[in-house]
């Protein structure tokens, strides 16, 4: 199986593109990029273990790079994870100036510091991670769940190392998590669009698509209609697949409801409905790129229309690889979208202007929960196709509703001298 398999390290750029980091070095780059000195590589780490390892990691960089290596089918995962590891081992290097694998307490309570007021160095604007401009952190102002969420990835991943014999032990057990105020709303549910709002926004929205050379605005339309219909996140928007929708018995013998199966959070399948006018949108989207979405197997739901004329995209799907949205890319088409209903709805109020402005494909999704929970849909069946581990999450909408109501009436009484 030799011509089958690819022997280069998935987590590692092209031997040219290394870059060494020694002592004194302030070099800056991506893990991928990355390699160390010896002295400051980890091979003799004072916290090494002398127990037989579980994996063939001769120096630091191999290890970071075998335990991120576990979460390749999981592309979110590994991104949040490799970012933290590769902020932590750039900092041990060139800030502490020792090897990852030699370093105790008292240096992970300086890095806990260090999370809360980063370098000025390690601070940039958002940049390609093949960019000289690019930098470990795009903020200076880290919020407090931050830095616990990057506390406890590296825990994680010191456990590990601790587990397969890499690591004698695991300095991050002793430094506490930074405190965090809990939230009483940690749902955003105040994004979610009024009733009389999201009908006028999708009415304006199949007008723009009426036009033959309105293309992307159907391509919104799908993402509009997968959010707010189906309760869908955006990556699970973005991995959606034609094999994984069939209709049901449910609905007009003409119109069914569908069904679409989703790998949610966590790696959790689950089956949300798909609206009939939803499966209308895929039609003409599938239209649009040239295919046939009745007739078709396979595919992703939702897709752009050409190969960018960039170098990456061009060499991305220079194997054949299937189109397909990256996440953050749907963010950027809401965006587009919002500004032209804005500037093309002259009825809009100042509220509403500022609600759209900050519209995302994640408020389509709070739309769902909060318009499902206002038409009685059982709060049970509601979590059922938003995904929620808990019911008491999804009861947030129940809470959004009610705000909703009062906010409402209290205006009724404004305007009829009741108050």
């Amino acid at each position: 199986v030799d011509a089958d398999v690819d022997l280069a390290d998935p987590l590692a750029a092209p031997p040219g593109e290394f870059v060494t980091i020694d002592g004194g070095s302030r070099a800056l780059v991506p893990l991928e990029r990355m390699a160390v000195g010896h002295a400051l590589s980890g091979a003799h780490g004072s916290n090494r273990s002398g127990a037989f390892p579980y994996i063939s990691a001769h120096h630091d960089l191999d290890a970071v790079r075998a335990y991120l290596y576990r979460f390749r089918q999981q592309p979110k995962t590994l991104r949040a994870y490799t970012k933290e590891l590769e902020r932590f081992l750039l900092w041990s290097v060139t800030v502490r100036e020792k090897p990852l694998s030699s370093l105790l307490a008292d240096d992970c309570e300086a890095y806990k510091d260090f999370l809360g007021s980063p370098d000025p160095a390690f601070v940039g604007p958002k940049a390609p991670r093949a960019s000289g401009r690019w930098k470990p952190f795009a903020s200076a102002e880290l919020g407090v769940e931050s830095q616990k969420y990057a506390i406890r990835a590296l825990r994680a991943a010191f456990g590990w190392l601790v587990a397969v014999r890499y690591l004698a032990g695991n300095p991050w057990e002793a430094v506490t998590d930074p405190v965090v105020v809990e939230r009483i709303d940690k749902i955003r549910v105040d994004r979610a669009l009024p009733a009389a709002l999201w009908q006028r926004i999708r009415n304006f929205i199949d007008m723009q698509c009426d036009a033959a050379d309105a293309s992307y605005w159907r391509a919104v339309r799908v993402v509009l209609l997968l959010g707010g219909d189906s309760g869908l996140r955006r990556e699970e928007l973005a991995r959606a697949t034609r094999e994984r929708l069939s209709p049901t018995s449910f609905g007009d013998a003409e119109t069914p409801v569908w069904q679409l199966l989703v790998i949610g959070k966590r790696s959790k399948e689950r089956v949300v409905p798909v609206s009939p006018a939803t499966i209308d949108a895929l039609q003409m989207h599938w239209r649009d790129r040239g295919l046939d979405f009745s007739t078709a197997t396979s595919g992703p739901l939702l897709a752009p229309m050409f190969i960018p004329r960039t170098r990456l995209a061009q060499k991305k799907h220079a194997d054949g690889t299937p189109l397909a949205y990256h996440p953050d890319s749907l963010n950027t088409m809401i965006e587009w979208a919002m500004k032209r209903l804005i500037a093309g709805m002259p009825d809009l109020t100042t509220a509403e202007i500022n609600l759209l402005a900050g519209t995302s494909p994640h408020a389509f999704r709070h739309t769902f929960g909060t318009h499902a929970t206002a038409e009685d849909v059982p709060l049970d069946v509601v979590q059922r196709v938003l995904g929620h581990a808990s019911l008491q999450t999804t009861s947030i909408y129940v809470q959004a509703e009610k705000q909703r109501m009062l906010r409402e009436v209290n205006d009724f009484y404004r305007k009829n001298g009741s108050l």
